[in-house]
Formats: structure tokens, C-alpha cells, sequence
């Protein structure tokens, strides 16, 4: 269980987040929503070691809040970063292999790499493409299956239906809950927050960088203050 207790992150004198506490049990989907600027990314970053912050930070009791990235990494606490981040000028196979970079079990990689290759089979058509080539959908599952390769225990999705055509946001959503029915933990920022609702067994709403409303996600989707907020209705 990964839990964040008191945590505070500013940014010259803003405050990106105030005093936010979070729990994300094993094998759920939990989701962060909020609007721009909430503090959504801002709690991804500070759980990987990205940002200076103020509180504590546990994975199974242990305090990771003092640890490099490259540490929480091998812990098994993993971010698919907003934007995708691929290498452009690498192939999609290069891309994945760098994924396992903290790895050096040679018959796992393969394996981890042909699992990859079943979940996302338009990767295993382009596995010899330069990635900057891909679509921008293609990219978001290159940029998901690279931190599958770690062999993550937490996986991180930071906006992962950004900028993508709605049949394609559709596709994500479906990849996020077969990942999750493959044994991982996922803790999703994401901008839809009505499909984030839907597949999230938990779900929190920041506002201003402070925890506002949690709950169950089927409970916050029937919710009216985040009906009107978040999911454009009206009471």
C-alpha cells in the first residue's frame, strides 16, 4: 500500500499542494481528478522523487520520501508522464528495452517484452519504427508499455487520454483496466473524469492544491458537486 501522509510541494511561493493525504491499496484503480492546476501532476512528481516536498510518503512502511527516482523506480513505483515522452529518435523496441533499464534478467525482459507485444499489438507491427513517427495514440501505449517493462508493482498514468480522438481515448480506458486485471496497482490523473470514475475503485478531488472530496468512484460519478464541476452537469 502506497500511503502520503501531510504532503506539501511549492513552487517559489506558490503552493501546489497543501497538507494532502492519500492512500492507494493494492490491486485498485484509484483516481486523482481536479481542474488544471489542482495539483494532480504535482502528486505524481512528488511521489517520484521529482519535486522538493513537505510530508511523509510510504510503500509498504516504507519511507520512500527521502529516496532518489531512480530508487522509487526499482521499488516498483512507476509514471507514464503527461505528454508521453517517448524517444523519438529511438524504435519502439529500443524505447522498450530502456524500460527495463534497472533490470538485468535477460529471459524476463523477453518475456516482459512479448507481453507488451500481446497487450499492444500495433507496437509489435512498429517495432522497428522510429517512435517520433508513431500517431500520438500509438505513442501513449509505447509510453505505457515502457514502464510495463520495469515490472511495476504501482503504475502512474499521468493523463494518458490527453489530445487523443475519442475512439482512441476509448482504447486507453480499456488497456488501463486489462493492465489493472493483470495485477497491477494504478493510480490515474486524468482530464475525463467522468471514464476515470467509471473504471476507479477510489477517486479524490483536488481543488488548489487541497483534497476536497473522496470516495468511492461510482459514488463521486453520482456526486453533485462534481457533477457540476467535473462532469458538466447540472443539478
Amino acid at each position: 500500500m502506497l500511503k502520503i501522509e501531510n504532503l506539501s510541494v511549492s513552487y517559489g511561493g506558490i503552493n501546489a499542494l497543501r497538507g494532502v493525504n492519500l492512500q492507494i491499496e493494492e490491486n485498485k484503480i484509484v483516481t486523482l481528478i481536479g481542474s488544471n492546476g489542482a495539483g494532480k501532476s504535482s502528486t505524481l512528481r512528488a511521489i517520484m522523487g521529482l519535486v522538493k516536498k513537505e510530508g511523509r510518503i510510504t510503500y509498504d512502511g516504507e519511507d520512500l520520501s527521502s529516496l532518489k527516482t531512480k530508487d522509487i523506480v526499482k521499488k516498483g513505483i512507476v509514471l507514464v508522464p503527461e505528454g508521453r515522452k517517448v524517444f523519438s529518435n529511438l524504435t519502439v523496441e529500443e524505447n522498450l528495452i530502456l524500460g527495463a533499464y534497472t533490470r538485468n534478467d535477460k529471459d524476463g525482459i523477453k518475456k516482459d517484452m512479448d507481453n507488451v507485444y500481446e497487450l499492444f499489438p500495433r507496437l509489435k507491427e512498429r517495432s522497428w519504427q522510429k517512435s517520433g513517427t508513431l500517431s500520438g495514440g500509438e505513442q501513449q501505449m509505447l509510453a505505457v508499455g515502457r514502464a510495463m517493462m520495469t515490472k511495476p508493482k504501482i503504475l502512474m498514468m499521468d493523463e494518458p487520454s490527453l489530445g487523443l480522438a475519442p475512439i482512441l481515448v476509448k482504447e486507453i480506458f480499456s488497456i488501463i483496466q486489462e493492465i489493472h486485471r493483470l495485477g497491477n496497482t494504478i493510480l490515474l490523473v486524468e482530464q475525463n473524469a467522468k471514464k476515470a470514475l467509471e473504471i476507479a475503485d477510489y477517486g479524490y478531488v483536488l481543488e488548489t492544491g487541497s483534497l476536497v472530496l473522496e470516495g468511492p468512484g461510482k459514488e463521486l460519478l453520482v456526486n453533485d458537486k462534481v457533477k457540476e464541476a467535473y462532469l458538466g452537469e447540472s443539478k
